[in-house]
């Protein structure tokens, strides 16, 4: 199947990656560090942290938390130990329910 051109997202949802971009511009200003220096630390070009600031619905998960993480902007209200065992619980869990779902057959509403 082909990717499609552009991808519709919903308003929380850019409400939310916009939100989330300003809170790391917030934090690395107050952490003096320029966005040169966020790039390099993250190993991500200037231009993707750029993107991630502005809210950017298309920059990988991977490069929004690690950014998070060097400019110190908690993402989960827990800390490191409390995180991992919340992890495991949550891996136990995901052992216990079926590996794949069958479509319902019923339409999904999904407009928001």
């Amino acid at each position: 199947m082909a990717k499609p051109a552009s991808r519709i997202h919903s308003r929380y949802g850019r409400d939310a990656a916009r939100l989330l971009g300003l809170m790391i511009r917030d934090a690395r200003i107050d952490r003096h560090l320029t966005i040169a220096e966020a790039a390099e630390r993250a190993g991500v070009s200037r231009g993707l942290v750029h993107r991630v600031e502005g809210g950017d619905m298309g920059c990988s998960i991977g490069a929004v938390f690690e950014l998070a993480a060097i400019v110190g902007l908690p993402l989960f209200d827990a800390d490191q130990a409390t995180l991992g065992a919340h992890l495991a619980a949550t891996r136990e869990r995901l052992a216990l329910l079926p590996r794949s779902v069958r479509p319902s057959g019923k339409a999904v509403k999904d407009e928001f």
